[in-house]
């Protein structure tokens, strides 16, 4: 990476309904890469059919996907940026209207009418994620990043209240986390020397308790087959939920591990320069940037020239949402999060009447 700032991988909803890459999407990544992001890493990308969470969600999981990947590759390449893509299966949180079948998870669940996988079912979606981030490599990426947080099927085995297998995948930490491990393993022995392979992990909520992923965070980088750890914390300076941890910030727990070589990165509610640089100051290798980089394209840059640099104020507008190279989908994405977006006058008296 030519600097420290990433950009986070984002639900944007603006791919073509087949998973392949729009003109959109690849205006949006391309335009963070010439902004000047160290990495550009995509949105989740599916790794199988039943894996589907959003509508237009980028695909990895088919050949068909491969003219664009390959496509988009070449584009980040060209303007410098380190390229990734995030292996993503949805798991219980698949949008059933999107997939043909009932959603899969790690266990039964008959009111959300979610059926769990069986013991080949879990060794053959270790395989998909596999073939996806090999498929990713052969289209010329850098790197892959194994999406392991919030709450996403590898997250949902490592679930302390769902995961009550009985087989080899369930019970114990060392089964919960089976799956990951062997995602990340079969990655490893299957791509080529130089293929980054990055790991995002929640440390909080969805079912994890920090001292497990703690440890599974330490034996990730102790086994060596991770170039990295993407710590989601949804806010960086954040105190953990959890009371036995508040003595320090949530990311605290990771930065005094030992890294054996590998690189940490953090993510959440960093939207100046001055956090940026924070997290990097208490020990991050690097930080991965959201909604900056959705304001933005150039926040990379813009942090480079001015340290203190801050992010427009919210809302904003449409237009500076096109401007910054969102295509209409995603804009309507983010006019969906409360105050982001500027609302037409008329909604806004709408919603202010009794």
């Amino acid at each position: 990476m030519a600097n420290r700032l990433a950009l986070a991988p984002l639900t944007n909803l603006q791919s073509n309904d087949d998973g392949t890459l729009s003109e959109d999407e690849l205006g949006w990544l391309v335009k963070r890469a010439e902004g000047g992001f160290g990495m550009v890493m995509t949105c989740g990308a599916t790794t199988h059919p039943l894996g589907k969470g959003f509508p237009r969600q980028l695909g990895v999981h088919d050949d068909i996907h491969l003219p664009g990947l390959e496509r988009l590759a070449r584009a980040l390449r060209a303007r410098g940026a380190v390229s990734s893509v995030q292996l993503q299966h949805s798991g219980m949180r698949a949008a059933r209207e999107l997939i043909d079948g009932a959603p899969v998870g790690v266990a039964d669940d008959p009111a959300r009418g979610v059926r769990g996988l069986s013991t080949g079912e879990v060794e053959q979606a270790i395989e998909d994620f596999v073939q996806a981030g090999l498929r990713a490599e052969a289209a010329g990426f850098d790197g892959v990043e194994v999406h392991g947080a919030h709450g996403y099927l590898p997250c949902q085995f490592l679930d302390m209240r769902r995961n009550r297998r009985d087989d080899r995948y369930g019970g114990s930490p060392e089964n919960r986390a089976r799956m990951l491990l062997d995602i990340v393993a079969g990655l490893r022995d299957r791509a080529g020397p130089g293929f980054q392979i990055g790991v995002r992990l929640s440390p909080e909520n969805y079912g994890v308790d920090l001292g497990e992923i703690r440890a599974l965070a330490a034996r990730l980088m102790r086994e060596g087959r991770v170039d990295y750890l993407d710590i989601s914390c949804w806010d960086a300076s954040k105190r953990p939920e959890d009371p036995a941890y508040r003595e320090r910030p949530l990311m605290g727990w990771f930065t005094d591990l030992d890294r054996h070589g590998a690189r940490l990165g953090v993510a959440g509610k960093l939207r100046t320069g001055g956090d940026a640089r924070r997290c990097l100051d208490q020990g991050a290798d690097f930080v991965l940037i959201g909604r900056g980089a959705i304001l933005h394209h150039d926040f990379a840059r813009r942090v480079h020239e001015d340290g203190d640099f801050r992010s427009a104020p919210l809302p904003v507008s449409r237009d500076h949402l096109a401007r910054e190279g969102l295509g209409e989908h995603f804009i309507d994405y983010m006019a969906s999060w409360e105050g982001f977006v500027e609302q037409p006058q008329a909604l806004r008296e709408r919603r202010r009447r009794p």
